[in-house]
């Protein structure tokens, strides 16, 4: 990364870790051999992705043979969707939230030009789901409720163990996108009734292009993608042999950093929020305090376009975001604020800013300097009177 970028767009992709990359080149020079083949040489390479599925397996307390690997979350959230209504063929009803990924939520409106039925369930001001609302909208023709693990705009964190177990008693598969809680906080399915969980690589310091769907052993699913016999069948196409295994040994030292996410980069985050307050008025923070990620905060600089500070930050190389990187350009603010009911003014106003394990003190000490001066200035701006 070059020296004068302080990078907090963490949530939106992260560095690869060097040991990741070392890991990687083999398969990219010399280790060059198809998986597939049924050579000695093709056979050391199916040994590392056998390895890759082992360490995903061991971060979410699965099986090794319930992880596919995928091109990234959006693949695995279409076709843990794709699945649940292709088992179902009597059921044409999906469910979700108001404040999902565009990965799930465009999907079901394509669902929905196709012929099936989706309800979207709000949520509240801090962005959590009501479980009443959502157990009313899981009907006898629903095949799937998705509701993702952790908002990748706000980190609020959804009740998972509680939805898993309504949906069980309702008969109904469950999705969950996984991709910005993976590596952030403990996961352990083994006894927990998810049917799907999605994750990205480049969320977890390993490259952009690869994820993992978590598929359950006892549920029935249907491939999207059809044709070889790779990932036991249930994701064809020729392996995307060094992500693969670079998302291997990221799994592998997310196990190992997972502490370090909740206490080192934890203290970033609430450092930067609590001094950003004390320096400046009407910051808000968005979503729930307390029930959020370790890493995210989103928070609301009222009085000034969120634009408009984005891009004097990038000027003095602060890397933040107005939420999901694949909404940037929208001209509307974000559809997860906007499902929080917050006022345009404040939604408009709102940027989010997500820690990662190589950011330091001494960054952070140039961000308290740089965004309260920034903000200000910002701010006389556009309280200063406009001459004709």
């Amino acid at each position: 990364m070059p020296n004068d970028v302080i990078y907090l767009d963490n949530n939106s992709s992260t560095r690869i870790d060097p040991e990741v990359l070392e890991e990687m080149m083999p398969f990219l020079t010399t280790h060059y051999g198809n998986p597939s083949g049924s050579h000695r040489f093709g056979a050391q390479v199916k040994e590392a992705i056998d390895l890759a599925h082992e360490r995903v397996a061991a971060l979410l307390g699965c099986e090794p043979n319930e992880i596919v690997f995928t091109s990234g979350g959006t693949e695995s959230d279409n076709t843990a969707l794709h699945s649940a209504l292709q088992m179902s063929p009597d059921r044409r009803h999906v469910v979700t939230t108001a404040v999902e990924h565009n990965a799930v939520l465009n999907y079901c409106e394509a669902l929905v030009r196709r012929g099936c039925q989706a309800t979207i369930v709000p949520v509240d001001e801090q962005g959590h789901l009501d479980l009443a609302e959502l157990e009313r909208a899981i009907r006898p023709e629903t095949a799937v409720v998705s509701v993702m693990w952790a908002n990748n705009e706000t980190g609020v964190i959804y009740p998972l163990e509680e939805i898993a177990a309504l949906c069980r008693s309702k008969g109904v598969f469950f999705h969950t996108d996984a991709v910005q809680a993976v590596g952030k906080m403990a996961i352990d399915l083994k006894d927990l009734p998810v049917h799907f969980l999605s994750l990205s690589g480049h969320k977890l310091h390993a490259a952009k292009g690869v994820g993992a769907l978590y598929v359950n052993r006892k549920a029935r699913f249907q491939p999207l993608l059809v044709g070889g016999p790779q990932e036991g069948g249930r994701r064809a196409g020729t392996d995307n042999v060094p992500s693969i295994v670079g998302l291997g040994k990221a799994a592998e030292m997310a196990q190992r950093t997972i502490t370090e996410e909740n206490t080192r980069v934890r203290a970033l985050r609430d450092r930067f929020e609590k001094t950003l307050r004390a320096e400046l008025d009407q910051v808000e923070i968005n979503g729930d305090p307390a029930g959020r990620l370790p890493n995210t905060s989103n928070l609301a600089f009222l009085g000034v376009d969120a634009q408009a500070i984005l891009l004097k930050l990038d000027q003095e190389g602060v890397c933040c975001s107005l939420g999901s990187s694949c909404t940037t350009g929208a001209v509307q603010p974000s559809h997860v604020l906007r499902a929080m009911h917050l006022t345009n003014e404040r939604a408009r106003s709102s940027l989010r800013f997500s820690f990662g394990r190589y950011n330091t003190e001494a960054e952070l000490d140039q961000v308290l300097e740089i965004i309260p001066r920034v903000v200000r200035r910002l701010r006389q701006l556009s309280a200063a009177p406009v001459w004709p």
